[in-house]
């Protein structure tokens, strides 16, 4: 059999993989979405790489949109084959999909009234809210830890890895003329002390094994530092400066986390008197699907749930998913802490809150997650000075600040740590992927110190023979 690179290969959006065995099966480790590239985006989104029709099984390793947002449009172009992945995934999935289609159905909205004005021809959307609720019809579930025959010589089995609600490891064993290859796809890995989830678990051995390296150069701070300083920086924002607190977060995974977070402040009194808006219908209705996967949630948070049985609520939170009530945030006078995706700061509700808030430097501008080369997310953190948000320039007059370790990524010990489950020696080669150039050049040499040999960094395109 073979396997071919499509994204998420030197750069860290897109994610997708595509085996081919040799009786012409084709399974497609993630469909993800590229992110952050400017103009060109678009067109990398829209030039797959592979006839979608010829797709028989799409393997999802979690809901993120750069692993699973390229789902509905591989549909709106003729796949009809299984999309299989955990049962917390297809539940993320079937909200976040629908509501990328709708990001899409708006920004082609918007583009299509300048085109008009300038008589080019109008575009169509990457694919519709219709479109995604359609494709979830080709959605399987399948709980952690059970091996799942996709077919007779098709395997599959998901391990959690602590990354986000439902994220996995892809485990397939694959049987061709009686010999039988496996192949481990960890997707991203979380970190060891989740705030909330339940810590990664070891996955079987397996002959290759594709691991991501997004953090591959970096260490993260301890938990309980990330959140003396998120603390800090609420009460010198809010407290101090009588400004604004944005954070940019992505709708399902680090909003939960935070405020979770400020849920124990909360508890605990240490929380100032401000309102916290979580604005994003996304999160909003993310957080009722962590509330029913609670077998997902670390003892941590549910020893807290014996006392207080909503861990994502009180009475200072507020959830926002009216637009009108979005807007209104703009011209609050008060002190306030909001929560709005993305957290890489290039789509959704936070563009208008940044619009509104990064020139007044009462104000502050927290990063808690990664942020792609190229968005505006990382414009704002290397300290650009102006950004264009919606086309206008905006001076940055707030403090940005970061917390990198809100991050659902591991950091290189961790990630090490976690795929040291394996036998170094039996594994035929490790092919990274989903990293920045100087993160893959740091983490190859880390793996090589670590006894991990045969390291593959593949290009976009490239092709490798898996033997048995």
């Amino acid at each position: 059999m073979k396997i071919q690179f499509l994204g998420a290969a030197r750069e860290v959006t897109g994610s997708k993989h595509l085996i081919t065995t040799l009786t012409g099966k084709k399974i497609l480790l993630d469909c993800g979405m590229f992110q952050g590239k400017g103009a060109e985006t678009e067109t990398m989104n829209r030039e797959l790489g592979f006839d979608p029709a010829e797709i028989d099984h799409i393997i999802l390793s979690h809901a993120h949109i750069d692993h699973s947002g390229l789902i509905p449009y591989v549909y709106k172009l003729g796949f009809r084959g299984s999309v299989v992945c955990t049962n917390a995934t297809r539940d993320l999935c079937a909200i976040m999909l629908a509501d990328s289609g709708h990001i899409h159905e708006s920004d082609a909205k918007w583009i299509n009234k300048q085109r008009a004005k300038k008589e080019l021809p109008l575009l169509e959307p990457l694919f519709t809210q219709k479109e995604a609720r359609a494709c979830m019809e080709l959605f399987i579930g399948i709980a952690y830890n059970r091996k799942f025959n996709i077919d007779a010589n098709i395997r599959v089995k998901f391990t959690n890895t602590g990354h986000m609600l439902g994220s996995s490891v892809v485990s397939l064993e694959i049987t061709e003329n009686g010999n039988t290859t496996r192949i481990g796809y960890t997707g991203d890995i979380g970190k060891p002390s989740s705030r909330i989830l339940k810590s990664p678990d070891p996955f079987p051995h397996c002959d290759y094994l594709i691991t991501e390296s997004t953090y591959g150069n970096r260490l993260h701070p301890q938990l309980k530092e990330a959140e003396d300083d998120l603390l800090r920086v609420l009460r010198e924002t809010c407290v101090k400066k009588k400004g604004k607190l944005i954070i940019p977060s992505f709708a399902i995974g680090r909003t939960q986390e935070i405020v979770y977070s400020l849920n124990n402040f909360f508890n605990e009194g240490k929380l100032p008197k401000v309102n916290i808006y979580v604005d994003s219908p996304l999160a909003v209705n993310a957080t009722v699907i962590f509330r029913m996967h609670t077998d997902n949630l670390n003892e941590d948070v549910r020893e807290v749930m014996e006392s207080d049985p909503d861990p994502f609520g009180f009475s200072s939170l507020f959830y926002i998913t009216d637009v009108r009530d979005s807007k209104r945030l703009n011209t609050f006078p008060y002190p306030c802490v909001i929560i709005s995706a993305s957290g890489m700061m290039e789509a959704g509700r936070i563009k208008h809150h940044l619009a509104n808030n990064i020139s007044d430097p009462k104000n502050t501008v927290l990063a808690v997650g990664y942020c792609a080369p190229g968005t505006l997310g990382a414009r704002i953190l290397r300290g650009d000075k102006i950004v264009k948000i919606f086309g206008e320039e905006h001076e940055v007059n707030a403090t940005v600040e970061r917390i990198e370790a809100f991050s659902g990524h591991g950091d290189y010990n961790e990630m090490i740590h976690y795929i040291s489950c394996q036998d170094k020696t039996k594994l035929k080669k490790v092919f990274l992927v989903h990293g920045e150039s100087e993160s893959l050049e740091f983490y190859s040499q880390k793996l090589r110190e670590e006894g991990f040999e045969n390291i593959e960094v593949p290009n976009k395109g490239d092709e490798f023979e898996l033997h048995p």
